[in-house]
């Protein structure tokens, strides 16, 4: 992913108002974000512990931003292990939260929302690469697809997610 800046970022935003986005924090290591590594930014908002952001670059090539809301209460051991539905990295069950956002447009001003499953820190381009390891409490499996399949596959399942906000 090609760097981007503050305001790139602030104006990426689709489901959520101005006033929003421009309250919303960076990472806190934004300074030193490691983008050749990174496929899209994903953090958790260290102002609003309840809130997340991703952004991705879109098919124009300007970023796309979409804000999600992280769930309140731990469901720590309802499942033994989880799996991120974006680049499908194995977790113990507190790695993988379900993050939802609010539809873009009157949709999300009404209060709907679509959901998915990710990997909690929104990292999961470092986890693709390895240079993130999950706390994975169980067996994992071994990957076979190259890291540009994977990638793609990645990719492809944000898209179809953020299809899903955009409407």
């Amino acid at each position: 992913m090609d760097p981007l800046t503050e305001q790139q970022i602030r104006s990426s935003f689709v489901n959520c108002s101005k006033g929003e986005a421009t309250r919303l924090k960076l990472p806190l290591d934004f300074a030193e974000l490691p983008w050749e590594d990174l496929d899209f930014l994903g953090w958790v908002d260290p102002g609003a512990p309840l809130r997340a952001h991703i952004v991705r670059p879109g098919t124009d090539g300007s970023p796309v931003g979409i804000t999600l809301r992280v769930p309140g209460a731990n469901r720590a051991g309802a499942f033994k292990s989880s799996i991120c539905q974006i680049c499908l990295t194995g977790h113990a069950s507190s790695g993988v939260a379900l993050l939802v956002a609010p539809l873009a447009g009157a949709r999300g001003r009404e209060g709907n929302s679509v959901g998915t499953y990710l990997c909690a820190d929104l990292a999961c381009s470092l986890y693709m690469r390895g240079k993130r390891q999950p706390k994975l409490r169980t067996r994992g499996y071994e990957e076979t697809l190259s890291l540009e399949e994977r990638v793609a596959r990645a990719e492809a399942n944000l898209d179809a997610f953020a299809a899903k906000v955009t409407g």
